[in-house]
């Protein structure tokens, strides 16, 4: 069992009641909801529109294998899009007041191979609350032995290459999701400190859907198109890549760039800062004033704002920013923020060299005066 995690606000801050009084007020005063608005339906509805026209395009046959394999990677794209804006906010409970219609937006996570219960589970409670903590945030686990973050982990001749390597693997990790993670989450025993208590309907779910995506996406077009088995797991296979690539390095550079901590409880289990503030000096966003950024991602280019208010609608999330900033300024805790998608990338790049190749030969040295 792993160690239980406690958060220890010695200081007694009163940053995060400070901020959300802040952020209630501003939704107060500016008389509008933190759930959707009219922007979010119109992304909602354009991701929605081009995934199933996508989905629709290839299962014609219409086109030709060239073509086909284009649109799967692109529907892969569309895939990651719908997560980040649709149904990330829906299984948070922040894209409507509507606790069932969250529930029924919170389905389409099934339609691009994924388990809202288990995300709910892993995400929301366990990566929201351990942000960054080795061996408790599995969001963070990407590919044990091969990718190394934690300082306190050995490092090995592999990883003094992680920072060409790592990119290729997030190509994987939507595949891995579909076709491993989510069985594995399911039966063990326990994640994060969540015990895994599963109520009977979601053992149904998770192989009814599982059963359904499979048909849908890789039964169905052998059934219908003019192509043999192996055509289609290859453009299946190219659509996950193209998803995954998508989704792993846009989580990845929210939480694993320069500036971000990798805390290491104590003994007792204790973490000696208060929750927000771990947030804080665990999170990072990118690209806060690109319009594109903030349209494709739902909000994950602000992720401080979103670990901080994940009830909030990621639409407001510009709004709000400056709130944020200012009063961690006042309390003296970091904002991390990268201007740029390519300085994020950059920051993230020089991360990986560090905890891998950097680290490898700052071992050996070592090893050296020691001999």
């Amino acid at each position: 069992m792993r160690q239980k995690l406690k958060f220890i606000n010695k200081d007694q801050s009163a940053f995060f009641a400070t901020v959300r009084k802040r952020v209630d007020s501003y939704f107060k005063e500016q008389g509008i909801s933190k759930h959707a608005n009219s922007l979010m339906w119109v992304k909602t509805g354009v991701n929605l529109l081009a995934y199933f026209s996508l989905y629709g395009l290839i299962i014609s046959g219409f086109f030709g294998s060239w073509a086909i394999l284009g649109m799967a990677m692109l529907l892969g794209v569309f895939a990651a899009f719908i997560g980040f804006n649709v149904c990330h906010d829906a299984i948070h409970g922040s894209f409507t007041k509507n606790a069932r219609l969250n529930r029924g937006l919170s389905t389409i996570f099934h339609l691009i191979g994924a388990n809202p219960y288990l995300w709910d589970i892993s995400h929301n409670v366990v990566h929201h609350t351990y942000t960054n903590i080795p061996g408790h945030d599995e969001d963070i686990e990407i590919a044990p032995g091969l990718i190394r973050l934690d300082e306190s982990e050995k490092v090995n001749k592999i990883q003094r290459y992680q920072h060409f390597y790592a990119f290729l693997l997030y190509g994987f990790a939507s595949l891995s999701w579909v076709l491993r993670k989510d069985y594995i989450k399911f039966f063990q025993k326990q994640i994060g400190q969540h015990q895994a208590k599963h109520p009977r309907k979601e053992y149904f779910n998770l192989f009814f859907f599982k059963f359904l995506y499979y048909f849908l996406f890789i039964g169905l077009p052998i059934l219908l198109l003019p192509f043999s088995w192996w055509q289609v797991l290859i453009g299946f296979l190219l659509m996950h890549m193209a998803e995954g690539f998508v989704i792993g390095l846009v989580f990845q550079l929210a939480h694993v760039v320069e500036g971000t901590d990798f805390p290491v409880p104590n003994e007792e289990g204790n973490v000696e800062e208060a929750w927000a503030e771990h947030q804080m000096r665990t999170t990072a966003n990118f690209a806060p004033k690109s319009a594109v950024a903030s349209f494709l991602l739902g909000g994950l280019n602000r992720q401080i704002e979103h670990h901080l208010f994940p009830k909030v609608c990621h639409v407001h999330y510009p709004a709000i920013s400056e709130i944020v900033k200012q009063t961690a300024k006042e309390f003296n805790l970091p904002y991390l923020e990268c201007s740029s998608f390519f300085s994020a990338l950059q920051s993230h790049y020089r991360t990986l060299r560090k905890m891998g190749k950097d680290a490898y030969h700052a071992k050996k040295r070592m090893l050296a005066l020691q001999a």
